[in-house]
């Protein structure tokens, strides 16, 4: 068993590279319709997928998303907002591996069918039950109400790439229902019916090794960070540092 630090940047940027090797959004993208919803976790996996089909310089991570949690205003002005940038891309739809450049789920949603491919990020996830959920802020459900038409009512895969920062102990199902009740402020909760994926799950499909995470915490760009112990054969725990080893010095996103 060897022990690595993983911080939240490094761990979008491995579920990335996971999602090239995954047969199910392999086949949705060659074969039929994969499209990547906005988010932060997913603007790295839009890169790499677009790379693939040859449109490396397709999408701008900076500005993938719809919604985002920032710091509190002090640091905010230090850090600066990433939509400053410009203006919102778009979802990212691939079908039969030519990227259909302007078109986002909401054009897409009722077109989808078995063996298709959704990929939604999550704001929660409880690694013990393999829930994830989603923080709602539209009033009719957003991106993730046309995710959930498409996929209970024509059975087309959900995938929820969600780093393990957003790890959330106890019951998303019980938490969604006291602050989706009437009478509660901010933002609602959905939990999700999908196939969640972590860092986790994509060092397993990298490498065949095992991880676990045995500690979390740090300081100067590692706040968020998650201590993982990777365990295997030799050779998949040769394969786990290679890999690890090839993101950890991601830069933190917008930095």
């Amino acid at each position: 068993m060897k022990t690595y630090v993983m911080t939240p940047a490094a761990g979008k940027r491995l579920m990335a590279k996971a999602m090239t090797k995954h047969p199910a959004v392999r086949g949705a993208m060659e074969k039929g319709t994969l499209v990547i919803v906005a988010g932060t976790t997913n603007g790295y996996i839009a890169e790499v997928l677009l790379a693939a089909i040859g449109a490396a310089e397709g999408v701008n991570r900076r500005l993938f998303f719809r919604g985002v949690t920032l710091p509190p205003a002090p640091e905010r002005a230090e850090t600066g907002r990433p939509t400053d940038e410009g203006v919102f891309p778009g979802d990212v739809v691939i079908a039969k591996g030519v990227w259909q450049k302007g078109k986002t789920i909401f054009d897409v949603a009722e077109e989808l069918k078995e063996g298709d491919v959704i990929l939604k990020g999550a704001n929660a996830v409880d690694l013990a039950r393999r829930q994830a959920a989603v923080l709602i802020g539209h009033p009719q459900g957003g991106t993730l109400a046309a995710a959930m038409a498409a996929c209970v009512g024509r059975r087309v895969r959900l995938i929820l790439p969600v780093g393990l920062e957003k790890r959330v102990p106890g019951d998303l199902v019980e938490l969604a229902a006291r602050m989706n009740r009437p009478g509660a402020h901010g933002p609602r909760l959905w939990p999700v019916p999908g196939d969640v994926f972590t860092e986790i799950d994509a060092l397993a499909l990298l490498t065949g090794a095992h991880a676990e995470i045995v500690a979390a915490g740090g300081v100067g760009g590692a706040e968020g960070a998650v201590w993982l112990a990777v365990s295997g054969t030799p050779e998949q725990e040769a394969a786990a540092q290679a890999v690890l080893s090839s993101v950890v010095a991601e830069p933190r996103f917008g930095g």
